[in-house]
This record gives C-alpha cells, structure tokens and sequence, in this order.
C-alpha cells in the first residue's frame, strides 16, 4: 500500500489538519525555504503530532551534528537529505544515529537514477530536477524513469488530488510526498490534506 507524506508544515494549525488526516509521514524543513521551521518551532510542532505520524527532517548539506541533535531530541523521525551529500556523508551519519535516511535525486532523466542507487540509505526520494533549487519546484517529471528503482522511494515533485492516482498507478512508490498540491495561497490547506490522504487509502480499498 502506498504511503503518503505532507511535507512543509510550519505551524500549529497544519498539525491539527494532520492530527485529523493522519498521513504516515510530515515533513519539517530545515533547511533555507519558504516553509523553514528552526529546531525550537518543529520541537513545539512535533510535541502536538499524534504518535501515528512519523516526522522527517528535510536538510540540504547539514552538518551531521546538527541532524544528530534533532534526532536525539526527538523532535524526527526520519532524515531526508535534499542536497550534494555524497557517500561519504551518508555512511558517516549512519555510523552516528540509527535513524532511516531517504537521499533525495533531482531527476532529470535516467542516469540521474542510476547513479543514486549506488548510494546508501533506506529509501530514495525523487524530486522534479531544477538547476537553481534543491527541491520545492511544484513541477512534474516522467514518473515513469521509476520503474528503474530498485529499492524503495518517495515521489515528490508537482503532486495533489487530481494527479495522485496517475502518480501511484505509474510508478508504484514507496510513498507519495505532497506539499504545495494541498496548500491555498502558501499554506496548507485542511481539505486538501485530508482530501488526499483519503484518495490514496480509497485507491487500495477497492
């Protein structure tokens, strides 16, 4: 079954929406972006998160101490690293904290597949490729360069309510990561959360 993640939430309000929705996944972004949280807001966040939703933290080129904190504070669950960590990076923070990593891959076409499967971590997390943003683009790529993935992933990039179906259909993830597909005017949007975690449960009950 297909697992689904919102991504961005900054304040009390989006962890209501969640409470109500219950996707399995949230995601706390750290690093520079519109919707950045610091370690005290996402401490206050995940405090009032209900226990059933597991928190990722979202970095981009992060020292490893300070992922190390957040993950001993408690405060995620999950690391997602959304920036140049090479190998190196990855096998270093896993000697330093037993939490699962999802390594993001700007997709740009098939090669840029290839090459994050050659690199540790649990999952990967496929992201629409921009030359001048490390993720957060709100745009599509061809879903179906997944079907090369051999270990399990996120799809991110462009998704909400009218194209979640087509996505799952397509490519088969691990987990769908939604962002601004569920928010109104840059923030999120209680309806279209819960309207989507809706969709992707309905879509296996039938």
């Amino acid at each position: 079954m297909t697992k689904i993640k919102i991504c961005g939430l900054t304040r009390m309000q989006d962890i209501e929406y969640v409470n109500e929705a219950l996707p399995d996944f949230i995601g706390f972004v750290f690093a520079k972006s519109r919707r950045q949280v610091n370690p005290d807001t996402a401490y206050q966040l995940k405090s009032a998160l209900d226990y059933r939703i597991k928190a990722v933290g979202v970095f981009v080129n992060e020292s490893i101490s300070v992922i190390k904190q957040l993950c001993q504070s408690n405060i995620i669950d999950y690391i997602q690293l959304h920036g140049d960590e090479d190998e190196e990076y990855i096998k270093n923070l896993s000697c330093q904290i037993n939490t699962p990593i999802i390594k993001a891959v700007r997709v740009k076409d098939l090669s840029s597949i290839v090459t994050a499967q050659q690199l540790s971590g649990d999952f990967l997390l496929l992201d629409t490729f921009s030359d001048k943003e490390y993720g957060g683009t709100g745009k599509t790529f061809d879903w179906k360069l997944a079907k090369y993935i051999e270990k399990p992933f996120f799809l991110a990039g462009g998704i909400n309510y009218c194209n979640a179906k087509a996505a799952i259909d397509s490519s088969k993830p691990y987990c769908l990561d939604v962002s601004s597909g569920v928010e109104t005017n840059g923030v999120k949007d209680r309806n279209k959360i819960i309207d989507i975690v809706s969709l992707v449960r309905s879509n296996f009950s039938n």
